[in-house]
C-alpha cells in the first residue's frame, strides 16, 4: 500500500525509520510540527536527505555567514553564494564560474565511482549556470603512502578522476596530492570545475511562471546512490551502522558529455527558464530547491520519471542520486523546441510536472498524493545548529612542542642528504604518477598545467584573455592554529595564481573537518572560517561559493582540519604568463620576501622527524598582496622569465623544482648572516623565487625597492647540470630528478 498524505493523516502513530535515515529525534519531531501530521514515507525520505549535513549545512551555516558579512566590495562578482556556483566578470564580456566540492565518503566506499561521480557532479553544477565547462582540478588526500588501504583507495580515485574527466574531454590543469595518517579511512576527494560564458548567458536555478513545465532529462533514474552523498557525508563511518553505507553513485561520462552539449544548445536556443542539476538528494533536491527559489509552487507526477529499475518505491525515486540528470523549467510555448533539441542529442526526456501558484510542492504517484509540503521547509528552512565549540585542552601542549629542539643538519653533506630525502618524501615528491593519467591539454586552451604553480587557460583567442586557478591547503598548519592555517591556505593559492602573472580575483573553498558534534572539531571549523573570511576581506577576494564536508573521522579520530582554498585570477594576455621553471642560463635568481626561522608544521619537521608541533608560519597578508602585485607587474612588463612560490619544503625545494622543470642548472649562495639550514628549508610565507634577465635587473630591483619589498640576489641560472649551493654542496640534476620522481610509482606499483 502506498503511504499517501491522506493515509498519513489517519495513522499518526505508525512507526517510521527516521533514525535509520540519519534524522535525530528532535528533527523528526520538527517535521511533525511543520506538517501537523506524520510525514509520508516519501516526505520522510525528502526531509532526511535535504536536512542532512551535506545538503543543509545545518552545523556550518551560522559560521559561513561571515563570508557574506565580511565580503570585500568588488564589481567583479556577478553571482555569489547560494547558487550552483559563483560567477565573476573577467572582462571582454566574458564571465567565469568555478566551484570546488567534496566527494569524500563515497570515494572511500568505492574509490573509482566515488571520485568519478564527484567530477561529474561538479561539472553539472557549472553547466547549470549556463557555462561551458572548460577544465577540472582535483585536490586529493590519502592516508600514509605505505598503508595497505591507501594502495586500495589511491589508484581507484586517480583512475576515477582521470577516467571521467578524460572521457568528457576536459583538461585537468592542477590540484594537490597529500598523504597523512589522519586521512586513513577518510580520504578527501575535492573536485573543482571552471566554466566560461558570456554575461547574458548566466542561468539561475528557480521555478517561476505558473504553468511552466518541469522536465527531467538525461539518464534514467536507478537504484544506485540512494541517499549516497547526502547520508554518507552526514555521519562518521561506523561498522555497527551498515545503513550508513548505501550504494555509491555510478557514473557514465559519455552520457554526461552528450548532456553538456544538449544543455548548451538548449541555453543558446533560449528555451529554458530555469535549470538545476541532480546531484546529492536527486529529485528531492531539484524539485524543492527550484520551487523554493521560484515564485509559486510545483506539482509533480512522479510515475512519469523514466526508470532503469521499475521496482523502485516512490521514496527511493526521490532519494536516488543517479548521475547525468538535469531538471529544466520550460515555458509551454518552448516545449516543442526543447523536446526537438533533446531528441536531436538522443537525450531521454520526460515532462513530469508544472509550476503552480499554490506555494506548495505536491508530488503524486499514480493519482495519489504522496508529498504535500512547503518547499522552503525542505530546501532552506531546515535545522540550524549553533553547536558548542571549545578550544581543545591539548592545543596548548601541541603549540608548546616547538620544533626548535629537533636536531638540524649543519654541514654541507648533511644539508645535501636532507634535501634528497625531502624531495623523495611523499608530500614533496613529484606527483607525475597521478597527473600523467590526466589529459592536461585537450581542447587546446591549456597554457600552463601541472606541475606549474597554477593552471592557466585561454578564454578568448583574439585578445589572449585568460584565467589562472590554484587550490591549496595544509592540514598540519590548520591543526596547529586553524585560524592561521586557513589564512595560509588562501595565501598560498593567491600567491600561486600571482606567480603566473594573473591578478587574483575570487575564492571558492572546500572545508573538510571531523564531526561537528565534537566541540574541539567545531572550534577548529569556526576558527578556520573566521580566518578565511578575515583574510579574504584584506586581500579583496570574495568567496563565491564552495562546500562543507563534515564527519570526516573514524570513531574518535578526526582528519587534520583541512580547509582547501581555490583562487581564480585573470590574465589580460596569456602570452605573458610566467612559468615556474628556470630556462635561460645567465638569468639572475632573486628571492622575494623575508626568511625567518619558521618550522612549525613544516615538511622538514614531518618528513624527517614525524614531528607536528609549535606554531605555523606567520601570516602577513599585506606582504602577500605586495608580492602578488610585484609578480603580476613583472610578468606583464617582461621583467621575469620564471617565478615559483616558496612553500612546502622551503627554498631548497622551490629551487629544485625550478631546475627540474626544464633540466637546467643553478648556482646559489647563502647571504651573510643567515643559517644555511633556515635559508634552505624554512617555510616562511609571502616569498617567491624568480629568474630575471640581466637586461631587466635594474628595472626589477627598482620596482621592489620602490615598494620597500625585501629582495635578495641569491644566484644565477647556468647550464652546468647541477644545483650548486656554493660552499655547501652540489647535486646533479639527474640525481635530483631520481629522488623526486621515483617515490609514488615505486610505492603504488610495488
Amino acid at each position: 500500500m502506498i503511504d499517501t498524505v491522506e493515509l498519513a493523516a489517519k495513522t499518526p502513530d505508525q512507526p517510521q525509520p527516521w533514525g535509520e535515515l540519519g534524522l535525530k529525534e528532535d528533527e523528526y519531531q520538527r517535521i511533525l510540527d511543520i506538517l501537523g501530521r506524520r510525514p509520508t514515507n516519501a516526505e520522510l525520505a525528502m526531509y532526511s536527505v535535504m536536512w542532512s549535513e551535506h545538503c543543509s549545512y545545518k552545523s556550518s551555516k551560522v559560521h559561513l555567514r561571515q563570508f557574506g558579512e565580511k565580503a570585500p566590495p568588488t564589481d567583479a562578482l556577478l553571482v555569489g553564494m547560494g547558487e550552483n556556483a559563483g560567477v565573476v566578470d573577467v572582462g571582454n564580456g566574458y564571465a567565469v564560474t568555478f566551484k570546488v566540492e567534496s566527494h569524500n565518503h563515497p570515494s572511500y566506499v568505492e574509490p573509482y565511482q566515488g571520485a568519478a561521480t564527484g567530477v561529474g557532479g561538479i561539472v553539472r553544477d557549472i553547466l547549470a549556470m549556463g557555462a561551458r565547462p572548460v577544465a577540472v582540478m582535483d585536490s586529493l588526500r590519502f592516508g600514509s603512502l605505505d598503508a595497505a588501504d591507501t594502495h586500495r583507495v589511491l589508484p581507484g580515485v586517480v583512475a576515477g578522476v582521470g577516467g571521467y574527466g578524460n572521457c568528457l574531454g576536459l583538461p585537468n590543469i592542477g590540484g594537490e596530492v597529500v598523504f597523512d595518517p589522519s586521512y586513513a579511512a577518510n580520504p578527501l576527494v575535492n573536485a573543482l570545475c571552471v566554466g566560461v560564458m558570456k554575461h547574458e548567458d548566466i542561468h539561475l536555478a528557480n521555478a517561476s511562471g505558473v504553468g511552466n513545465k518541469i522536465v527531467l532529462f538525461g539518464a534514467r533514474t536507478g537504484g544506485d546512490g540512494i541517499g549516497g552523498a547526502s547520508i554518507l557525508a552526514s555521519e562518521s563511518f561506523d561498522d555497527s551502522k551498515p545503513s550508513k553505507r548505501p550504494a555509491v553513485q555510478v557514473g557514465d561520462p559519455f552520457m554526461e558529455k552528450v548532456l553538456i552539449e544538449c544543455c548548451l544548445e538548449l541555453f543558446a536556443a533560449r528555451v529554458v527558464e530555469g535549470i538545476q542539476d541532480l546531484g546529492a538528494a536527486g529529485i528531492s533536491c531539484a524539485t524543492s530547491e527550484l520551487a523554493s527559489n521560484g515564485d509559486g509552487g510545483m506539482h509533480v507526477e512522479l510515475e512519469k520519471v523514466l526508470l532503469r529499475d521499475p521496482s523502485l518505491t516512490p521514496g527511493e525515486i526521490l532519494m536516488s542520486e543517479s548521475q547525468e540528470r538535469m531538471m529544466g523549467v520550460v515555458a509551454p510555448d518552448n516545449l516543442d523546441a526543447f523536446l526537438t533539441i533533446t531528441a536531436k542529442w538522443d537525450v531521454e526526456t520526460a515532462v513530469i510536472g508544472e509550476v503552480t501558484g499554490t506555494g506548495r510542492l505536491v508530488i503524486d504517484w499514480h493519482g495519489e498524493t504522496i508529498v504535500d509540503v512547503d518547499p522552503r521547509t525542505v530546501a532552506h528552512d531546515g535545522p540550524v545548529y549553533s553547536r558548542p565549540f571549545e578550544r581543545p585542552a591539548w592545543q596548548d601542549e601541541l603549540q608548546a612542542a616547538v620544533p626548535t629542539r629537533l636536531p638540524r643538519p649543519s654541514t654541507g653533506d648533511e644539508l645535501r642528504a636532507t634535501l634528497l630525502r625531502l624531495l623523495a618524501s611523499p608530500n614533496v615528491a613529484s606527483k607525475s604518477w597521478v597527473t600523467d593519467q590526466y589529459d592536461r591539454y585537450v581542447l587546446g586552451n591549456t597554457v600552463l598545467a601541472q606541475p606549474e604553480d597554477a593552471g592557466v587557460l585561454r578564454i578568448d583567442e583574439e585578445s589572449g584573455l585568460g584565467v589562472a586557478i590554484a587550490t591549496d591547503g595544509n592540514g598540519r598548519y590548520a591543526k596547529l592554529d586553524p585560524y592561521t592555517g586557513a589564512q595560509l591556505a588562501l595565501a598560498e593559492a593567491y600567491r600561486n595564481v600571482a606567480t603566473t602573472g594573473a591578478r587574483p580575483l575570487a575564492v571558492t573553498d572546500c572545508l573538510n573537518f571531523g564531526s561537528p558534534e565534537d566541540p574541539a572539531v567545531m572550534w577548529q571549523f569556526a576558527e578556520a572560517v573566521r580566518g578565511l573570511a578575515d583574510a579574504c576581506q584584506v586581500l579583496g577576494t570574495p568567496v563565491t561559493g564552495g562546500n562543507v564536508s563534515l564527519y570526516n573521522q573514524t570513531g574518535e579520530t578526526a582528519i587534520l582540519p583541512t580547509p582547501v582554498v581555490g583562487v581564480l585570477g585573470v590574465l589580460d594576455d596569456v602570452a605573458r604568463r610566467t612559468p615556474q621553471g628556470f630556462r635561460t642560463p645567465g638569468h639572475v635568481i632573486y628571492l622575494l620576501g623575508e626568511t625567518r626561522d619558521e618550522f612549525g608544521g613544516s615538511e622538514w619537521a614531518w618528513a624527517e622527524h614525524a614531528h607536528l608541533g609549535g606554531l605555523p608560519p606567520s601570516v602577513d597578508l599585506d606582504a602577500e598582496r605586495e608580492l602578488a602585485e610585484i609578480l603580476v607587474n613583472a610578468s606583464r612588463d617582461g621583467l621575469v622569465d620564471a617565478a615559483h612560490d616558496v612553500s612546502d619544503g622551503g627554498l631548497a625545494v622551490a629551487l629544485t623544482e625550478s631546475v627540474l622543470r626544464y633540466g637546467v642548472g643553478a648556482r646559489v649562495w647563502v647571504p651573510d648572516g643567515i643559517d644555511p639550514f633556515v635559508f634552505l628549508f624554512s617555510e616562511s610565507q609571502a616569498r617567491a623565487v624568480v629568474a630575471v634577465p640581466r637586461s631587466e635587473e635594474v628595472r626589477f630591483t627598482d620596482m621592489c625597492s620602490a615598494r620597500h619589498f625585501a629582495h635578495q640576489r641569491i644566484g644565477v641560472v647556468d647550464d652546468g647540470g647541477m644545483l650548486d649551493a656554493q660552499g655547501l654542496f652540489t647535486v646533479p640534476v639527474d640525481e635530483l630528478r631520481t629522488a623526486h620522481e621515483s617515490t609514488l610509482a615505486s610505492a603504488v606499483e610495488a
